[in-house]
């Protein structure tokens, strides 16, 4: 674990559910004296705290220093991706998380089923859980859009990774991606995307959606 998240890290007290930081009090057994690094996910400062007390319920720790540490990717992408099982989107998550991706966009596209529903409040956490692991100091950004009409009009330079002869390369200059679901997209869709730039990958096999997702990803950002 790089930090620890707090949403009041910055604040020169700051007190925190034991239960809730089990991980720290009960598994690592972290004692009063001992200091622990903290992130607020909002800012790229990163806050050394000192625990003051431990109680039953809550624990205090005061601030005794600060630093700038941001943890950024190389460069600004955001993802539009089709939605699709919501466990396989959780699992997917932090792979996209670690790569640097700036913002998710999800998309329901006729192919998606729709009573497919995101946990906005456990994808989260896990975004968060991930940070803690990778370092990564700001929280990746998510927004979901009840249609592709609705994506493109947010979008209107958003570029589609579909089969097409021009094909993804690292080099390429793209800041917005869009990915389909599971069987792709509907005519109806086609015709929406027909004006947006088209691009493809090297690989000739159908892929399954988040499989796409991060080989496009890793390709932009790694």
């Amino acid at each position: 674990m790089q930090f620890v998240y707090h949403p009041s890290a910055g604040l020169q007290t700051l007190r925190v559910d034991t239960r809730e930081y089990e991980h720290i009090f009960k598994v690592r057994r972290i004692s009063v004296g001992e200091t622990l690094w903290w992130r607020n996910l909002e800012d790229s400062f990163v806050y050394e705290y000192q625990i003051s007390q431990i109680g039953k319920k809550e624990a205090e720790l005061e601030c005794i220093g600060q630093k700038e540490l941001p943890i950024l990717p190389s460069k600004v992408f955001h993802l539009g991706w089709s939605i699709i099982d919501p466990k396989i989107i959780e699992k997917t998550l932090p792979m996209l998380n670690e790569l640097g991706v700036s913002k998710i966009s999800f998309v329901y596209a006729e192919f998606s089923q729709k009573n497919h529903k995101l946990d906005m409040e456990r994808i989260k956490r896990i975004l968060i859980n991930s940070s803690q692991q990778c370092g990564r100091s700001l929280l990746m950004q998510i927004e979901v859009f009840p249609s592709m009409h609705h994506y493109i009009e947010a979008y209107p330079k958003s570029a589609v990774l579909d089969f097409a002869e021009k094909k993804l390369n690292s080099n390429e200059e793209i800041s917005s991606l869009l990915i389909g679901p599971e069987g792709g997209f509907s005519t109806k869709e086609r015709n929406l995307l027909q004006n947006q730039p088209i691009i493809g990958l090297i690989c000739n096999t159908i892929l399954r959606s988040e499989t796409a997702v991060v080989a496009a990803a890793s390709k932009i950002l790694a």
